[in-house]
């Protein structure tokens, strides 16, 4: 299956949090999106892996995403190597997005910026040739690279370069974080505080949307930070 957006979360709940108003919006104008989470949450203060994986299901379910993957890394630990980009050009090959979506380039989780180093790198060597990766079954894939990488934007207030009007969508992107009730807030919850697991985080999210709403005229956007120029065909796609 080709895909034409391919989201990748260090975290369950990372692509939603990032860009789920912008993937809600893809597959309701008729794009086919995926995302891959890099690892299980398994250090998650609150919850479980195994809560946490049937919250991302949910989530997927609420955006409609054609497929919903885990590579298992190990949260906390896991590494741009080698072995763990091979991993991903494998993915990458596989579905042959025509765009990537990535964690944040800096952020106050230490994976965010690790897994968007090592998604970025897997991009670029994908596209090499002479780089061998074989499908389930143990036939050669062809190489392939994205036309665009675009880094979505987490806790730190990174200035976008690129706006994504996500006007009529902001509220199927607070149903897909709100799957993750284990980790989000829940004045019921006995389970320990963490940074986001206040009301004002969970406000946080739709009002940073309206927000840059605001600033390129619309009711809510999502901001992302580029790789290389971002082109349009005409003036008239301008907002």
């Amino acid at each position: 299956m080709k895909l034409d957006i391919l989201a990748f979360g260090a975290h369950p709940d990372d692509a939603e949090l990032g860009a789920g108003g912008s993937l809600s919006k893809a597959v309701a104008t008729g794009s086919k999106v995926g995302i891959i989470d890099l690892t299980r949450g398994e250090l998650g203060t609150r919850g479980t892996p195994e809560l946490r994986s049937q919250e991302a299901h949910k989530a997927a379910k609420i955006i409609g995403v054609s497929i919903r993957e885990n590579l298992g890394f190990a949260d906390g630990f896991f590494e741009n190597s080698k072995v763990n980009q091979l991993k991903v050009i494998e993915k990458i090959r596989h579905y042959q997005p025509d765009v990537v979506f990535c964690n944040a380039i800096e952020d106050r989780h230490i994976d965010h910026a690790r897994g968007s180093e090592l998604v970025s790198n897997a991009c670029f060597l994908s596209g090499l040739v002479k780089i061998d990766t074989y499908d389930e079954e143990g036939n050669p894939q062809s190489s392939w690279r994205p036309k665009q990488v675009l880094h979505y934007i987490q806790w730190q207030e990174i200035e976008p370069q690129l706006c994504l009007d996500i006007s009529g969508y902001l509220d199927i992107k607070m149903k897909a974080v709100e799957a993750y009730a284990s980790q989000f807030f829940d004045p019921s919850s006995v389970a320990p505080e963490t940074p986001i697991s206040n009301q004002n985080f969970i406000d946080s999210v739709a009002y940073r949307a309206k927000n840059l709403g605001r600033l390129i005229g619309v009711e809510a956007a999502e901001g992302f930070t580029v790789e290389k120029l971002i082109a349009v065909d005409s003036v008239a796609n301008l907002l």
